[in-house]
């Protein structure tokens, strides 16, 4: 036999995909499991397809996830996530995965890791990659994780049972403080012109910008804010004085590619999404566009939408001033390509704010479960 078989399970979680794993069924070595997961998604594949794996040819559908017993004493389970690169053999274990973490609480219900009564469900999860907590709630009908529902999400077809993920004490990750400045707005200068802005580490380090004072409307397509290469050029300034500014770097020209990231943020109003949808004013709080490693990126990544919803609750900050009222807990971020639903729980304390969670709603799915081939010599 040149082939073993490991039980997993293959899930979309959010606009990702994975291949789910339970800790006992792997070996312990990192090595091997680096060896592993190549071979499962398909990797290396220098023509970028991934045709002898179960990967997808994108970052977003490159991915596994390993989950086990908690090691943690405020949790339920671990979860360790790896991104595996598709066109080297690479594998990153240094992140989580916002989306993927949408499918962790189900799947630790439904392999009955975690025991759940019909009705609304808590999972806690040890996300390993970051030391963090994040509460998965969702609804189990017949002691499974229900995946029927009308919450439709933008970047997925038709509609699934929706999660709630709250990511616990956010704040600080990369600073060590949600306003590294201590302001809510302050004023960036580039070229001699004032810029207001809200720069915060809520998740990711971010500064937010009003779409206006760019000469921008903030309903704009990737494509074309791409397509003004003095916008972009403007953006990455601000972004650099932004990362001196909270303490990221010493000098514009050291700011780091990743972070801060830049967007800018508008009014709700009415635009054309990337599917050619009509999205009306009336369906969301606050717009949003965001550049990503120097490109306008199609969606919000979700650690900027849960950024954004941080943001919308600290009073005096701009994504603050020029939201729209929250509905309940929850706000509608418009960007490209639809509507993502992310909130926070955030409170004064002294003359500062604390973010105590924040929180995306996502769907998932269990699209097949068996187990995977992967070479004998490998285990």
């Amino acid at each position: 036999m040149d082939q073993a078989l490991i039980p997993a399970v293959f899930l979309r979680g959010g606009s990702s995909k994975g291949v789910f794993f339970r800790a006992k069924d792997l070996p312990s070595d990192r090595a091997r499991q680096d060896a592993i997961f190549l071979s499962v998604l398909g990797s290396p594949d220098p023509h970028g397809r991934q045709l002898d794996g179960m990967g997808g040819g994108t970052s977003s559908l490159s991915k596994a996830a390993i989950i086990g017993p908690p090691t943690h004493p405020d949790a339920d389970v671990d979860c360790t996530f790896a991104r595996v690169a598709v066109d080297r053999p690479s594998v990153d274990w240094s992140r989580n995965c916002g989306n993927l973490s949408s499918a962790v609480g189900p799947f630790a219900v439904d392999e009955g890791l975690v025991r759940a009564s019909d009705g609304d469900a808590l999972v806690r999860i040890h996300q390993v990659n970051t030391k963090g907590i994040i509460h998965a709630r969702f609804l189990v009908r017949g002691r499974r994780a229900a995946t029927e529902g009308d919450f439709a999400m933008a970047g997925v077809s038709g509609t699934g049972a929706r999660i709630r993920l709250d990511f616990l004490s956010p704040g600080g990750g990369a600073t060590g403080s949600l306003l590294p400045t201590g302001n809510a707005t302050d004023v960036l200068e580039h070229d001699g012109r004032p810029y207001r802005a809200t720069m915060i580490d809520s998740a990711n380090a971010c500064v937010f910008l009003d779409a206006a004072e760019l000469g921008l409307t903030g309903m704009e397509s990737p494509d074309a804010i791409e397509a003004r290469p003095a916008i972009m050029a403007l953006l990455d300034a601000l972004r650099r004085v932004a990362a001196v500014r909270m303490g990221l770097c010493a000098t514009p020209e050291a700011a780091p590619l990743a972070i801060p990231k830049v967007a800018f943020v508008a009014a709700p109003a009415e635009y054309r999404a990337l599917d050619g949808r009509i999205i009306a004013a009336g369906t969301h709080e606050v717009a949003v566009r965001t550049i990503s490693m120097e490109r306008a990126h199609r969606a919000v990544p979700l650690t900027g939408g849960m950024a954004l919803g941080v943001a919308c609750r600290i009073e005096g900050s701009l994504p603050h001033a020029l939201a729209a009222a929250p509905r309940d807990d929850e706000l509608r971020v418009v960007n490209p390509s639809g509507i993502l639903s992310v909130g926070a729980q955030v409170r004064r304390a002294g003359a500062g704010w604390v973010a105590d969670s924040a929180v995306v709603f996502r769907s998932a799915r269990r699209l097949m479960q068996g187990s995977v081939a992967v070479p004998v010599r490998l285990l």
